[in-house]
């Protein structure tokens, strides 16, 4: 995944009040669509410090952190530990450069991981194949943002270009709002964030 260096650098200073408030949001917007979740497997995917999937730990029987920042994941696994938590695993692991033939999940969410990946089809249909079938993708991001201009992240999706990908790719049932706007959220811009569900 994009900018696997830069996560190295800030793991350990990344939880900062803004960003524990944003994932809050962003954990009660996901858990509008967990359906029966409390038995079912999910993977947070580009979880960073876990930050959203820590919310979420309890609705799921069972959570895989996934990130390609060794030291986020070590930030993760602190954090596991120190709550002696017992249905949560780790796995730093680049999606981008290779498949995980024997992973599967009932869940997945990205949450603000999708504009850091430069190829977003080959990613995206590599996490279709985790799914198990009638398992869901759910991705919060960023709204496109034609005011920023970056070499390092995409400035934000347009939901119905995404929605057409991934319907190519092979998900049904996609539908997508924005739920949130703030200021100075997106590299110092205000911005909106929406959440996308989608179904194998």
């Amino acid at each position: 995944m994009g900018n696997t260096d830069k996560f190295e650098m800030i793991a350990n200073i990344y939880d900062t009040s803004e960003r524990i408030q944003i994932a809050k949001v962003v954990s009660d917007a996901i858990r509008e669509y967990l359906v029966d979740a409390n038995n079912k497997n999910a993977v947070d995917f580009g979880c960073g410090t876990g930050l959203v999937g820590m919310n979420l730990l309890n609705d799921f029987k069972s959570m895989l952190f996934l990130d390609t920042s060794q030291n986020m994941i070590n930030q993760i696994k602190q954090k596991i530990s120190d709550s002696n938590i017992q249905n949560a695993d780790t796995l730093c692991f680049d999606f981008e450069k290779d498949s995980l033939s024997d992973l599967r999940a009932d869940y997945i969410f990205m949450a603000q991981a999708l504009l850091h990946i430069k190829d977003v089809e080959l990613v995206l249909s590599r996490l279709y194949d985790v799914l198990n079938v009638g398992g869901n993708l759910l991705i919060v991001d960023f709204n496109k943002n034609e005011e920023i201009e970056s070499d390092m992240v995409h400035n934000g999706f347009d939901q119905v270009e995404l929605t057409d990908i991934m319907a190519k790719i092979g998900f049904r049932d996609i539908q997508s709002k924005t739920f949130y706007s703030g200021n100075k959220i997106f590299m110092g811009h205000d911005a909106s964030i929406f959440i996308l569900d989608s179904q194998k």
